[in-house]
């Protein structure tokens, strides 16, 4: 009986080819507690309870709770840049290799010179684990296409210690003999395309790139949003204002219209007032100089007939003598 070894979550036991390579997890607990990315700095972490959603890391979370949302690096474009426009990563990199360089992949200038290149070439970190991912996925296959070989020539020899069975197990082993050597092609032909020495057409079907596009875009448009709310708001309060600024227009308005109303009537009222004064006036001044005019000449006519009276008196004493 082979040896079983325990799981590191829930301490059954199982075959060491159950457990998984990294935590030694069985199967149920990976399909309960399973390994996701964070959806900020971009690393694997194992989920700690059973169904959860959560897709940030604790470190992360934390850095959220303290600083906020991040903003995009300036380097690497991961959405992890808490302190400031670079990610830890990329700072804790730029102090211990220098400038940043471009990776050969990606074309982003976002790749260290760690002195450990990939292939010969110097890669950004999520280049680098898109391609550690895809040399596993080959090496497992070639793990299984040798333990295919491997019961595929144990097969072989069991056909070939046992002439004397009948003649439908030969038959039969025939078929199976015949299946295995059309699996292995098939297998061969996936081997072939999964590149292991060559960074130059390697695709991750679980690369990262098109999450780090959706956080972006997220980002941007949660951005863009708030915007929007700023300007309606302001917007808002601007028609508020207008309005304040109409009704106290209007108001103004109506009172000097009342104010120009008033003084229109009162200066009428006055106007009004000195016009009968100045014909009341004109008249009291016609009177008094049509009896001015009657006194003048009353006393011409006066001094006119004490003339008259004084001559007639000095002629009558020589007429008498």
């Amino acid at each position: 009986m082979s040896a079983l070894y325990a799981c590191t979550k829930c301490h059954t036991r199982h075959p060491f080819d159950d457990l998984s390579q990294g935590q030694q997890l069985c199967k149920e607990c990976r399909g309960n507690y399973p390994v996701v990315k964070c959806t900020y700095c971009r690393t694997e972490f194992q989920q700690e309870v059973k169904g959860s959603t959560e897709t940030i890391c604790k470190k992360c979370a934390q850095m959220v709770k303290s600083h906020g949302k991040p903003s995009a690096c300036e380097f690497c474009n991961i959405i992890a840049a808490f302190i400031g426009n670079k990610c830890a990563r990329c700072t804790n990199s730029a102090k211990k290799y220098g400038a940043p360089k471009q990776c050969a992949q990606c074309k982003q200038t976002c790749a260290f010179d760690r002195k450990e290149q990939v292939d010969g070439k110097v890669l950004c970190w999520l280049c680098t684990l898109s391609y550690k991912r895809v040399l596993a996925k080959a090496q497992k296959q070639d793990n299984f296409s040798f333990v295919d070989r491997k019961k595929e020539g144990a097969a072989s020899s069991r056909e070939k210690s046992a002439p004397n069975q009948k003649a439908h197990r030969n038959n039969k082993s025939r078929l199976e003999g015949g299946g295995g050597g059309g699996g292995t092609p098939k297998k061969a032909r996936l081997e072939s395309t999964i590149p292991t020495s060559s960074m130059d057409a390697f695709i991750d079907p679980n690369s990262s790139e098109h999450l780090i596009a959706t956080t972006q875009l997220k980002e941007q448009i949660a951005a863009l949003k708030r915007q929007m709310d700023l300007q309606k708001k302001d917007l808002l309060e601007k028609d508020k204002k207008i309005t304040e600024l109409k009704a106290q227009n209007y108001e103004v308005e109506k009172d000097m219209r009342n104010k120009i109303s008033s003084l229109q009537k009162t200066y009428t009222r006055q106007l009004q007032e000195l016009q009968a004064q100045n014909r009341t006036l004109s008249r009291d001044v016609s009177s008094l100089r049509k009896q001015l005019r009657d006194k003048t000449t009353g006393k011409s006519l006066k001094a006119a007939s004490s003339a008259d009276s004084g001559g007639s008196n000095t002629n009558s004493p020589m007429m008498v003598s």
